[in-house]
């Protein structure tokens, strides 16, 4: 990171990657589709001031054709083989994408490698293209596919890495070509002028793949418990509360500063909203856990707001976390953030608060919450929130052990089997790691835990979390063609890094408000498209071609307003 008075002539990144040629070369019935993916970066001279803006870009590809899905690329790819993996230091000596495709069940997927950040990412310049599944030839380029049918599909999965700064990010197409390529017999007969069809003729989904499994998912019903870290030092500045002096407006209320519990009134309510604004089949309650004070028999934890399907009253009860915090650590024994009795300012005297953490015992409150108001039928969740490890605070009652906590719910013991999700802010992570995992399974899963480096990166982590609660945002569902037209429009497709937000992608403004920044540290957004020939296409598309580049550009979110260059970076 540079000096922020120092001027970086690195100011803009763009990774392309091509789709190209996707056409007809066979004769007779059998239709031929060949489509290649080129991949370059370049850096373009335009001074900013401030640190580094760098975009990383891996991938998982897949391809069906007629045999069910079939690894074809991936970067980073250790072994080749067309599955995204990496060294590692286990018996298998890599890690592995995913358990997709698996034979025996229909609907396995997997997720982009989650520890893959900014630091084991590899080069474009060292991908591995593979082979193309049909011909079993070496692909020089990212997609090479030949002999494609109706019926046929592809999909790929971009992850975006961002690292350091902040940074807006739009995606676009370039070189969109569609021509009518060799007129066969068969086409001429439909086709006598030898349009270019190819485009009008594929069908494509453009969406946010929120769990990176190179697969769209619906929307399913849940019941959600927020668990969230009422200590002292998630507000009070004597503790570390305070991170930053810049101001911060929630819900109409501005503080001349920003805390860590502010933060997480941002992110948590606008989670709340967007599932509203998403007409989520949500139920949804609120725990709270702190620690003890000298005279406490028993930790202050407790339940904010029980389950509840009128996301209003959620939101109501996520208001004002500043003051219901100060209520639960201040006073004496038996204090509820209801009380009113607490000092909200954090640059007050806080050395007489209740001290501890008792993670264990918040996730225990919130797994009884879910046995006894949650629904039959919809799946568990519980996103748990702490700034730091689980310890005894000044009274004389022990905290229980929060793997333990965690390994019961996510084994329905007691009941129901409850998926936790774990954010990590800006403390010891091994604890809140060991605990994430999906219902049924082990913990230590990393694609269940969110471990957030820099505190304002809370509310987009929920922001994640409750785009992974609804159905995964479609961004554009129309023909190829008409996809290619909007990315290649301007400056394409302005992407919004806080999917919670309320963004038309296609309609509103790139300096909409209500668009986000991509946050930097390297946190991980998917990007999808897939594509598929439809069965009724026939001989029209004959010999056509469609060709195009794929890219997302960058620059960053200090001195710009996410409204972008003045013409397209392509």
């Amino acid at each position: 990171m540079t000096d922020d008075n120092n001027p970086m002539a690195l100011s803009r990144r763009r990774v392309l990657a091509g789709l190209g040629a996707v056409g007809v070369a066979s004769a007779g019935a059998g239709l031929g589709t060949t489509a290649y993916f080129s991949d370059r970066e370049t850096f373009e001279s335009n001074t900013l001031t401030a640190g580094q803006l760098d975009l990383l870009v891996d991938w998982q590809q897949t391809y069906d054709f007629g045999e069910g899905h079939t690894f074809v690329s991936a970067h980073p790819d250790h072994d080749g083989d067309g599955e995204q993996s990496i060294a590692a230091d286990n018996d298998a000596g890599q890690l592995r994408y995913s358990d997709f495709p698996d034979e025996e069940d229909e609907d396995s997927n997997g997720a982009n490698i989650p520890v893959l950040d900014c630091e084991n990412i590899p080069p474009l310049s060292e991908a591995d293209f593979g082979t193309d599944p049909v011909t079993g030839e070496e692909m020089e380029t990212l997609v090479q596919l030949t002999d494609v049918k109706p019926g046929d599909s592809g999909e790929i999965t971009f992850s975006l890495h961002l690292c350091d700064n902040p940074g807006y990010i739009w995606m676009q197409a370039d070189n969109v070509t569609d021509a009518g390529g060799a007129a066969t017999e068969p086409e001429l007969v439909v086709d006598p002028d030898n349009l270019g069809d190819l485009g009008d003729a594929i069908q494509a989904t453009l969406w946010y793949d929120e769990d990176c499994d190179n697969v769209y998912d619906p929307a399913e019903p849940v019941d959600i418990m927020l668990t969230l870290d009422f200590s002292g030092s998630m507000l009070y500045d004597q503790y570390g509360g305070v991170v930053s002096d810049d101001d911060i407006s929630i819900g109409g209320t501005t503080y001349d500063e920003t805390t860590k519990i502010d933060l997480v009134e941002l992110g948590t309510r606008q989670f709340v909203d967007y599932l509203q604004s998403q007409n989520s089949d949500a139920k949804v309650g609120v725990a709270y856990f702190d620690g003890e004070g000298s005279d406490d028999t028993e930790p202050r934890t407790g339940i904010l707001q029980s389950m509840t399907t009128d996301l209003s009253v959620v939101d109501a009860a996520l208001s004002d976390l500043r003051q219901k915090l100060a209520n639960v650590v201040s006073g004496g024994p038996g204090s509820t953030p209801f009380d009113g009795d607490g000092d909200p300012d954090p640059f007050s005297n806080a050395s007489g608060i209740a001290t501890g953490t008792y993670i264990g015992e918040g996730v225990d409150d919130a797994q009884a919450e879910l046995d006894a108001n949650g629904r039959s039928g919809a799946d568990k969740r519980n996103i748990v929130l702490s700034d730091g490890e689980s310890f005894n605070g000044t009274g004389s009652t022990q905290f229980s052990s929060p793997t333990d906590a965690a390994d019961d719910a996510r084994a329905a013991s007691p009941s129901p089997a409850t998926d936790v999700y774990t954010i990590n802010v800006d403390g010891s992570a091994s604890v809140l790691q060991a605990m994430a995992g999906p219902a049924g399974g082990s913990g230590g899963d990393a694609t269940f835990f969110n471990d957030v480096d820099d505190p304002l990166d809370i509310p987009s982590v929920f922001g994640s979390l409750a785009a992974q609660t609804v159905g995964e945002k479609v961004i554009m569902q129309d023909s190829l063609g008409n996809v290619l037209a909007e990315l290649a429009d301007g400056n394409g497709i302005p992407l919004d890094g806080n999917r919670a937000t309320i963004y038309d992608e296609l309609e509103d403004p790139a300096d909409d408000p209500d668009r986000e920044a991509f946050r930097g540290n390297g946190v991980m957004h998917c990007v999808a498209l897939s594509w598929e020939v439809p069965f009724e296409v026939g001989n029209e598309i004959q010999g056509d071609t469609l060709s195009f580049d794929l890219g997302f550009y960058t620059e960053q979110e200090r001195h710009n307003d996410g409204s972008g260059p003045e013409q397209t970076a392509a």
